[in-house]
């Protein structure tokens, strides 16, 4: 049986719409601790708190922005994952690491999926649906955001809707559903993997990337540790935190595959949210070290794959 969250309490915080959450989104549980306090480093520089389960261990802010404040915070030129567009170093690296991510997603993708209908949620600006366009799969996207869907409807001519797109939906009818660094944004979480689930076919395939606040890298950086991304991330995974949401939803984990790029590009932020610079030497050495910690020590690298079968 999963949580619903029917335990948050709206409250307003200097004019911002904000919701608190006494109970755990994952398991329930009313036992939790207080983990740290941070910032938005990114945009803002508004503090923020983060709670920590006793139970199944997930990390998540309270209180939050509400649905309709946080876009807010993602309206800047420089939130690179909507803007990768603008022409200047830090982006163009941006791209050309997009560019491997792209191949190796669709090798995983290409590998786990039992037909070629597939739905990516949160799909940005839509290089990755393009991708697998190419290489025969059926595509559709889910895009809250305007101006990156706008993008890829007209840039590469990509079905992509908006997120009351899911709400037409009810008959399971995608072979695969990917959600790339999405799930920490989103805030019925309970709700997106109920109908998620709902809507993908029998023994479909379910592939869930989220950073992982076990890493190396996020003990090294504490409250720096640029994956934190307060208040967008309203959510901080581990494995057992994600096992056990996936179980709540009748999914059976297939396989847990790291991300280990995203240790280098995470230590960069973070260098430079600790220092008032991206020292890239530093973000390189401590990369190399997260990942080095990682193949010891369960599979912890600073973002982890989630392969979900559908039972």
């Amino acid at each position: 049986m999963f949580i619903l969250a029917d335990n948050i309490v709206p409250r307003e915080t200097n004019n911002v719409k904000m919701e608190e959450l006494f109970d755990c989104p994952v398991c329930g549980t009313s036992k939790i601790s207080l983990f740290l306090r941070s910032r938005d480093y990114f945009l803002t520089q508004e503090e923020y708190t983060i709670f920590a389960c006793d139970n199944c261990g997930v990390k998540y802010i309270s209180p939050r922005p509400d649905k309709n404040e946080i876009v807010r915070y993602y309206a800047s030129n420089e939130y690179v994952s909507h803007n990768a567009g603008k022409k200047n170093g830090w982006n163009f690296l941006y791209r050309q690491v997009r560019k491997y991510s792209i191949k190796h997603k669709y090798a995983l993708v290409n590998h786990y999926a039992e037909g070629k209908n597939m739905l990516d949620v949160g799909c940005g600006t839509g290089e990755f649906l393009t991708y697998c366009k190419m290489q025969g799969f059926l595509v559709t996207g889910i895009e809250p955001g305007e101006v990156p869907r706008a993008f890829a409807q007209h840039h590469y001519h990509l079905n992509v809707y908006d997120e009351r797109f899911l709400d037409n939906l009810s008959l399971p009818e995608f072979d695969i559903i990917t959600l790339w660094h999405v799930l920490e944004h989103v805030h019925e979480l309970q709700d997106r993997i109920k109908k998620v689930v709902e809507i993908l076919k029998p023994n479909g395939t379910l592939i869930i990337a989220v950073p992982n606040s076990d890493s190396w890298d996020a003990n090294f950086y504490g409250n720096y540790w640029a994956a934190y991304d307060l208040p967008r991330h309203l959510y901080h995974f581990s494995q057992k935190s994600m096992t056990l949401l996936a179980e709540q939803h009748k999914l059976a984990v297939e396989n847990i595959v790291p991300m280990k790029l995203d240790a280098f590009y995470i230590s960069l932020l973070s260098e430079k949210y600790a220092k008032g610079k991206p020292r890239y030497f530093h973000a390189l050495i401590n990369g190399m070290r997260s990942n080095n910690f990682a193949r010891k020590h369960n599979c912890n690298y600073s973002s982890l794959i989630f392969v979900l079968k559908k039972r």
